[in-house]
This record gives C-alpha cells, sequence and structure tokens, in this order.
C-alpha cells in the first residue's frame, strides 16, 4: 500500500494502525518496548519506509503527553550530553535513508529491531558490561548516536536509550521523564528530514489526527499501569514479540 493510499485502509488495516497508536501512548507512558511493537504494525499497514515518517507526528503528540505528565523527572545534566552525538546520528540515518531502496527497507528495518533486542537482552543478562562502562565518557556518545540513528531510520531508539539509562542507574519515573524530553526534540528534529524524504505528506497527517484518541488512551492506560504492575513481565514479553516482528521484517 502506497502513501497516497494510505487514506483508503480497510478496517483490519484500521484496528492495526489503532493498536499502533496504542502502543505509542502506552511507550511514551513508560513501557518502552511498545514502541518497537508499534514500529512493525505500521510496517503492516504501508510500505516499511513510508511507515517510519507517517508515525513521527504521532509520536510527537505521545513525547507532548509524557512532558507534561513527567516534566518534573528529568535529568538535564544527561539530556544535553546526549544531544550532539545524537544529532550526528539523526544525520547519518537521514542520509543513509536516501541510498536504501524501498523494497529493501523492511529487510533493513527488521535487521535494526533485531540488533537493537540483542542489545537490550545483553544488557539484562550481564550487568558487568554495565559496571565496566558506566563511567566511561564514550558511552555517552556512542548512545547518542545509536540512538540519533536508530530513532531517525526506524523510529526505534529507545533501546539505546534504555541501555544509556539502566547503565545510569535511572529510577523509573526519572528514566520517562528524560526520556519524554528527549524524545520529543529528536521528533520535532525528524519532521524536516522526513519531509525532504516524501515520508510525511497531508494524507498521512489526517491519518494522525484520527488516530490520536487511541494514543491518548495508550497514555492513560499506560500512567495507570506504570506505578501499580512490575515491568519485568512487560519486557520479557515485548523483547519476545519486537523479536518475533524483527524476523518476520527479514524474512519477508
Amino acid at each position: 500500500m502506497s502513501l497516497a493510499s494510505f487514506q483508503s485502509l480497510d478496517p483490519f488495516a484500521w484496528f492495526l494502525a489503532s493498536v499502533a497508536a496504542f502502543c505509542i501512548g502506552l511507550t511514551k507512558a513508560g513501557f518502552g518496548g511498545f514502541g518497537l511493537i508499534a514500529v512493525f504494525l505500521m510496517t503492516l499497514v504501508m510500505p516499511a519506509k513510508e511507515s517510519t515518517g507517517a508515525v513521527v507526528p504521532m509520536l510527537i503528540a505521545a513525547d507532548l503527553m509524557a512532558i507534561w505528565s513527567y516534566h518534573r523527572h528529568v535529568s538535564w545534566k544527561d539530556f544535553w550530553g546526549l544531544l550532539p552525538a545524537t544529532f550526528f546520528g539523526m544525520l547519518s540515518g537521514w542520509l543513509l535513508m536516501s541510498r536504501i531502496p524501498g523494497p529493501a527497507f523492511g529487510h533493513f528495518l527488521g535487521w535494526i529491531i533485531l540488533s537493537m533486542m540483542v542489545l537490550v537482552v545483553w544488557q539484562r543478562m550481564d550487568q558487568r558490561i554495565l559496571s565496566l562502562i558506566v563511567h566511561h565518557p564514550v558511552l555517552t556518545s556512542i548512545s547518542g548516536f545509536l540512538a540519533g540513528i536508530t530513532t531517525m531510520v526506524a523510529n526505534a531508539g529507545g533501546p539505546a536509550m534504555t541501555f544509556f539509562l539502566m547503565a545510569k542507574k535511572f529510577d523509573k519515573m526519572a528514566f520517562v521523564g528524560t526520556c519524554a524530553w528527549f524524545f520529543f526534540v529528536t521528533n520535532v528534529t525528524k519532521i524536516p528530514l522526513s519531509l525532504s524524504l516524501g515520508l510525511i505528506s497531508e494524507r498521512s497527517l489526517r491519518i494522525n489526527i484520527v488516530l490520536l484518541p487511541a494514543i491518548i488512551t495508550g497514555m492513560i492506560v499506560g500512567r495507570l499501569l506504570i506505578r501499580r504492575i512490575p515491568q519485568k513481565p512487560f519486557e520479557v514479553l515485548i523483547v519476545v514479540m519486537a523479536t518475533a516482528s524483527a524476523i518476520k521484517l527479514i524474512i519477508g
């Protein structure tokens, strides 16, 4: 399905897009793994490359809600420290996207998501890695660059940020608040880059508006759950689902 035909979705495609929007709301409320599920679901609704641009306005709407909810919980020192390498990573991702053919982008996206899942699993299974690099100045640069390039190419910067913030031993609320501001700034920066690649259109913006209630619902549900339900079972489930999604994209 092309971006031009995105406004004529069938009921099942609308369902998938709505679930993706709901997952975006959950992600911005603190359940970060759902972001990769949203990325995958949108590739079922439209071509993989176009989906990365069409999702950006939805991410920004959810970012604004997250900022309003968690604005008191931000590590500004780490936020500002990440930005230089992040912007360099985004520029690299933008240059890369202009050179990847549309038909091959789904496979590329799958490998990006799978690589991010390996990073997440690695950091959970071998805590020695975190203890070795947590105080090393290169951690911020590498994490920022990875977050920048993966958020530009695949809207999948969450695992890189998770790696960085968990290494810094952030508590849950500081984690969510810092991510809210970080991804708001990066997603706004992606707008002109996505426009230059033709990945955002008037039609896709109309669909974003229709999906806004699903984003709000996901954000509300996420806020209710974030303080009440342990995240570990969710994280295991999301790693499994995201890995399966990546494999599906790779094998086509």
